[in-house]
């Protein structure tokens, strides 16, 4: 039997709509992360991620544009400069995901804070920069002074370890200066030439360079450390709170997004750079690219790299305990 053509037309139209509004429902669950209906997801909950401005923003950005031309997120992002930042809003309980280095994530694991590592995102951004062209070995910064940001945080604990690695002992045979409160004041003296020899990190080596072309790197601490101890630098922690991590399908769907836009940020360093500048974490789009090669950018998920993440803390722990909150913290650190 023949259908006339309207009728045919009638019912395309109406799959159509039906076709339109899964499709909808789809858009929308993924947005506002629709899980299992047998638990409470708490759509109508904003969960937020505590981030930092530099290589842990950079890695996210694509997430964090996404998120910000999304009508109904479900997400919000956070954006600090220091760490002690994104530290206060984990013990207040207002960031449900925090990004911060892995010493101090270890320190408030141990402390009794409810989050546990989800991945390392960012492998190793620490330089030793300046404009003192007479260092060519470690064994010229004898008698040298080299500014480093806040006594006892990882930058410093760190160049510490290298310096004794290579047969200097640090506050006898260097001077380390402390003058420069954070990682942005320090930058800016090397920038104006007021800190000949500084500890900082990228993206800040980049911009530093792009202000003062007499400034240069002196060493990559970082292919130093993995030269000296043989492991990658696993410098900074991606952390899920307990009531985050209830929702694991959410979980993933942040776990997948994250690694989708570290990967596109490194294969697409000039879109990377211009959502860079549009959200404020660097002025300068140039800055910006030339700094993604220098920030480590690789998300591995940290359960497939215990051993690393356990070797990392170790080092650290061997040199003075308290670095690391007093002892190594037990495996249920990992999620």
């Amino acid at each position: 039997m023949n259908c006339p053509k309207s009728h045919v037309l009638d019912i395309f139209a109406q799959s159509f709509e039906t076709m339109r509004s899964i499709i909808l429902l789809f858009i929308l669950c993924g947005l506002l992360g629709c899980g299992n209906p047998a638990k409470d997801t708490r759509v109508d909950h904003t969960w937020t991620i505590a981030t930092l401005k530099g290589p842990s923003s950079m890695g996210m950005i694509r997430l964090i544009d996404s998120l910000s031309r999304a009508d109904h997120p479900g997400m919000r992002i956070e954006l600090l400069n220091e760490p002690m930042q994104v530290r206060k809003m984990m013990l207040d309980g207002s960031a449900d995901y925090a990004i911060l280095p892995t010493t101090m994530a270890a320190i408030l694991y141990n402390k009794g804070l409810d989050y546990r590592l989800i991945a390392i995102p960012v492998w190793g951004t620490l330089y030793l920069f300046g404009s003192d062209t007479a260092i060519t070995r470690w064994d010229d910064l004898r008698n040298k002074r080299v500014y480093a940001m806040a006594r006892g945080m990882t930058p410093d604990v760190l160049f510490r370890h290298l310096l004794q690695k290579n047969g200097i002992t640090p506050d006898t045979d260097v001077t380390l200066d402390y003058s420069f409160p954070t990682h942005i004041d320090l930058a800016n003296a090397v920038a104006a030439g007021q800190a000949e020899l500084a500890v900082i990190s990228e993206p800040l080596v980049s911009l530093v360079m792009h202000r003062n072309n007499k400034v240069r790197p002196v060493f990559d601490l970082n292919r130093e450390w993995e030269r000296l101890q043989g492991i990658p630098m696993a410098q900074t922690a991606f952390l899920g709170s307990a009531e985050a991590l209830e929702d694991s399908g959410q979980v993933e769907r942040l776990i997948a997004a994250y690694e989708r836009s570290t990967r596109w940020v490194n294969q697409y360093p000039d879109s990377a750079a211009a959502l860079i500048v549009k959200h404020n974490i660097l002025p300068d789009a140039e800055v910006a690219r030339k700094s993604i090669p220098g920030s480590n950018l690789n998300f591995v998920r940290a359960g497939r790299i215990r051993s690393e993440v356990a070797e990392y803390l170790e080092v650290f722990y061997h040199m003075n305990p308290d670095i690391i909150g007093g002892k190594m913290p037990d495996e249920d650190f990992i999620y």
